[in-house]
């Protein structure tokens, strides 16, 4: 790809496989109904962007959780692991292609993230790779929770181009959520939208030109 100097990833089903719908059949088992509109991948209820923003702690996502199930005595765990089991992991293959784009590329990381989330997949960088976070594989890491920004809304994308001096023109962001490329395209970023699952990434580079 001609022009790109700066390569920007989304995480979750670009580096990191996610299953929304296990999540979905994790959230009806506690009690939750219409999960299509309370929790799908384009779309959800407001509470999960809230978390994702930091507006909200993780006792008041739970608390939220609990009332949309109609189960206050829902404990914590439950909530937690089903919140988490979306969640289901990567590969070594991916961390090493990480660095080898950062050989020829200034490399950042955007994601929507929570703390729940955080925290189990830190835990998991260091059970399975032996590594403490991502600091070595990007030249920042960017989590929508601790910046108080998330995508598709332009400001996150703003900020990370003011922070890093990016010139958008020269700069790719990819991600699956055609919502968050289109707010990526109002900034005036190169996008590609995700189609292949995070176990191929390395070809759908490769097939895009990047590597």
């Amino acid at each position: 790809m001609q022009n790109i100097k700066n390569i920007i990833f989304d995480y979750g089903n670009v580096i990191f496989d996610i299953d929304f719908k296990i999540a979905q059949a994790s959230f009806q088992k506690l009690g939750i109904t219409d999960i299509e509109n309370f929790f799908a991948h384009k779309g959800h209820n407001q509470l999960f962007d809230d978390f994702e923003t930091g507006t909200i702690s993780p006792a008041e996502f739970r608390a939220g959780i609990r009332k949309a199930a109609n189960k206050p005595d829902l404990t914590d765990q439950q909530i937690d692991d089903a919140w988490n089991s979306l969640l289901i992991g990567t590969i070594q293959e991916n961390q090493d292609l990480l660095l080898q784009v950062k050989e020829k590329y200034r490399t950042f990381l955007l994601s929507n993230n929570n703390e729940i989330h955080y925290n189990w997949i830190i835990d998991y960088l260091k059970t399975t790779f032996k590594i403490n976070n991502y600091d070595a594989y990007f030249e920042k890491a960017y989590f929508s929770q601790h910046i108080k920004l998330r995508k598709p809304n332009i400001n996150i994308f703003e900020q990370v181009l003011k922070e890093n001096n990016l010139n958008p023109a020269e700069t790719l962001f990819i991600d699956d959520s055609p919502q968050h490329i289109e707010g990526a395209k109002k900034v005036g970023l190169h996008t590609l939208l995700m189609t292949e699952k995070p176990a191929q990434l390395g070809a759908f580079l490769k097939a895009n030109g990047i590597l």
